[in-house]
């Protein structure tokens, strides 16, 4: 139960954070909210230092190190899978991806669910999509490439959350101090060599700085939720964070909740109940 209200509060975090980074990035070039918020993000991770302790053993480094180059690919091959678009198509199949590679990996680990479980699963599953989806969803078709490119972006998504789960449970938070710096190097990189294409806007910075805060409370509860529970449960509760992205752009933008993302919004209500169940 404690694994599920975590796997649920980094569920709802990623998804305040994607909607204040996805605000930001209407005002300036997506690496420059990015550049303001992974050292925000790093930041706080290093203020919970005291907190949670910090153990760099050669598995931490390792893995968090790993999740770091994941997390770099997942940014970039997300945002480069909504430029294509259509966002409506490609995002639902990200989140799945992202949700179902690691219930892969916590079967083959010997995790078992019961058979309220397994019908909380599936439906958990399909919640990710509803609320993921937005209104006419099968109007357009999405280019090969494309669907490759978002194949690909919830494979590094997966990854990440892999690696995260695979270090040490005695490490504290030093898997995540050693991804953000690493993933944080990375996407500077990126930026000092396309610093001519990042055009001159300022990026929004209480609102990217929030958005770095945010992701690394999600990246916290998602690791304290997969060290007190199964990996199979929390790396699908934690897909639903497109349900927090929705109801905020629903009461901060004013933007139309559409009735399958409502049946979407229920339908997780059920998978959660379910799960709490096993």
């Amino acid at each position: 139960m404690i694994a599920l209200l975590l796997a649920l509060g980094s569920s709802l975090a990623y998804g305040c954070a994607d909607f204040l980074g996805g605000l930001g990035s209407r005002k300036a070039h997506v690496l420059r909210t990015v550049m303001i918020a992974a050292p925000a993000s790093l930041a706080v991770e290093l203020l919970l230092w005291p907190f949670f302790g910090a153990s760099f053993s050669a598995g931490a480094l390792g893995w968090g190190a790993a999740s770091g180059v994941a997390s770099a690919a997942a940014f970039a091959l997300l945002y480069r899978t909504l430029a294509i678009g259509p966002m409506h198509v490609l995002s639902p199949v990200t989140a799945v991806v992202s949700a179902a590679l690691p219930v892969g990996v916590g079967l083959l680990q010997g995790e078992h669910l019961g058979v309220a479980g397994l019908v909380g699963l599936s439906l958990a599953l399909v919640a990710v999509v509803l609320v993921s989806a937005g209104h006419g969803a099968g109007s357009a078709r999405p280019s090969r490439t494309a669907l490759l490119l978002a194949l690909s972006a919830g494979a590094a998504i997966a990854v990440q959350l892999i690696f995260l789960n695979q270090a040490p449970s005695d490490s504290g938070v030093a898997p995540l101090i050693v991804g953000r710096a690493v993933s944080s190097a990375v996407t500077l990189a990126a930026a000092g060599l396309m610093y001519r294409k990042l055009g001159s806007e300022r990026p929004a910075y209480a609102m990217s700085a929030a958005a770095g805060v945010l992701d690394s409370v999600a990246n916290l509860l998602f690791l304290l939720a997969a060290r007190s529970g199964d990996l199979t449960v929390v790396a699908v509760i934690t897909a639903l964070y497109p349900a927090g992205t929705v109801l905020l752009a629903r009461s901060v933008l004013a933007e139309r909740i559409h009735r399958g993302q409502l049946v979407g919004l229920g339908t997780a209500a059920v998978a959660v109940s379910l799960l709490a169940l096993t």
